[in-house]
């Protein structure tokens, strides 16, 4: 348990590495980070530099509310403007100037109209008799026309009636209803979802930098609408998807999953159930990036005792899962479910309980230590996890059947993890209650 207490402790450990973040970014590794960078340079051709943007430090906080502004207005040229300008932003290179300037999510309203614009596109993509009888509109709703689509097409054309008999002209009755905001046409609902997909990575990159986690992770509104992403997969892009899966995971040792029922303003009915069902599907999914984001997501929540109620009542469907992902043969599954058990095993007894009983869990494992897996990191933690389970009673009679295994990595020469199952054979051997494996205690003899 020295492992959770420490994760608790910020000023023990450094922080964990962000998805998708260059070796050396966290703050224990400035030192390092420089010396690679600097070496680097030196040893790069000058062609393979290209063109960059200086942004000036005070641009940000300048333009704050125009940036805002232009969120909220719902239209094409004004929107395209703003996230344009927030994805140069929100990227900062090494040599970036932008240190002292106001972090972007503190800009008020700029993290809530972000999330808006992915809140009005889900509404778009929902198909029409799953949608909600009325919606308000809340993106450019003093604009007769916003330029997504074709909507210039449409109010210039001659008017069509409505229906035979109807003086009331087709375009206005169609523009001016509920859905005529939107222009549902394909070429409108592209580019509402281009810009709900680019909205999504300007807070993917909000999640890398280290003033912007705890107002990201504490922000209802900023987590519903995550999680609602991933929860809405089979309807979403692909990107803002992967998008939210990594935001969620830089964001996880932050996040507190009962800010669902929480008295914090609510903007989309989402209750603890909901964000560990979205995880597990994306769990479940075929698809390599996200059930290796949703296990480290998985492995990351866990540590965070208060998450363990909600996180556990699944346990049975995420160890099976997760034993799954250890006979994949991709190294990037293998190493995401190792990792996330290495944090579950640390929880409590019923956890070892369940996951030593789980079938293959054992096999799956040994094999990744005796393969060996291409991390050394991964084959570390796998050793770590058995001699973990055999330190419960209960689970001795599952390893007994391995002790030849365990013996063989033992007496192997050059054997890295030898202490470790030197130990787990002694768990096996020298207990008094163990009454399983008393008569197997000859190996080595």
């Amino acid at each position: 348990m020295q492992k959770r207490e420490s994760a608790k402790n910020p000023g023990s450990a450094a922080t964990p590495a962000k998805r998708g973040r260059p070796v050396g970014s966290t703050a224990g590794s400035a030192a390092a980070s420089a010396a690679a960078a600097a070496a680097a340079d030196s040893a790069a051709p000058a062609f393979l530099f290209g063109p960059t943007l200086q942004v000036p430090i005070s641009f940000a906080d300048q333009n704050n509310k125009r940036i805002v502004l232009a969120l909220q207005s719902g239209l094409k040229s004004e929107l395209t403007w703003a996230l344009n300008t927030l994805s140069l932003l929100s990227f900062k290179e090494k040599d970036d100037l932008r240190r002292d300037a106001t972090p972007l999510a503190k800009i008020p309203g700029l993290l809530d109209a972000l999330l808006q614009v992915i809140d009005d596109w889900r509404d778009i993509a929902i198909p029409r008799e799953y949608k909600r009888s009325s919606r308000l509109r809340s993106v450019g709703e003093n604009s007769a026309v916003t330029g997504f689509g074709n909507e210039y097409e449409l109010t210039s054309s001659v008017d069509i009636p409505s229906h035979p008999g109807s003086t009331k002209s087709w375009v206005t009755e169609w523009w001016f209803e509920e859905d005529g905001l939107f222009n549902l046409d394909q070429e409108g609902r592209s580019e509402k979802q281009q810009c709900a997909v680019a909205t999504s990575n300007i807070i993917r990159n909000f999640s890398f930098m280290p003033e912007n986690e705890t107002i990201m992770a504490q922000n209802r509104h900023c987590l519903e609408t995550l999680f609602q992403s991933i929860e809405d997969h089979y309807m979403q892009d692909e990107e803002l998807i992967t998008n939210a899966l990594e935001t969620l995971v830089n964001l996880s040792p932050l996040i507190d999953l009962r800010i669902f029922s929480s008295s914090k303003p609510s903007h989309i009915k989402i209750k603890e159930k909901d964000a560990v069902h979205g995880i597990i599907k994306m769990l479940e999914s075929s698809i390599k990036s996200w059930h290796c984001a949703a296990a480290e997501l998985l492995g990351r929540l866990i540590i965070n005792p208060d998450n363990e109620p909600f996180l556990l009542s699944s346990a049975a469907q995420i160890y099976k899962r997760l034993v799954d992902l250890l006979g994949a043969n991709a190294a990037d599954s293998q190493a995401a479910a190792v990792g996330a058990l290495y944090n579950l095993v640390e929880v409590n007894i019923d956890c070892r309980l369940k996951l030593g009983s789980e079938r293959w869990a054992v096999d799956r494992l040994l094999k990744l230590v005796k393969t060996p897996h291409p991390v050394p990191e991964v084959c570390r933690k796998a050793v770590l996890v058995l001699e973990s389970l055999v330190s419960e009673p209960q689970n001795r009679g599952h390893l007994a059947h391995h002790e030849t295994s365990f013996a063989e990595i033992l007496m192997s020469e050059g054997g890295r993890y030898s202490d470790t199952f030197a130990r787990i054979l002694y768990e096996l051997n020298s207990r008094p209650n163990n009454k399983v494996v008393t008569a197997r205690g000859v190996w080595g003899m």
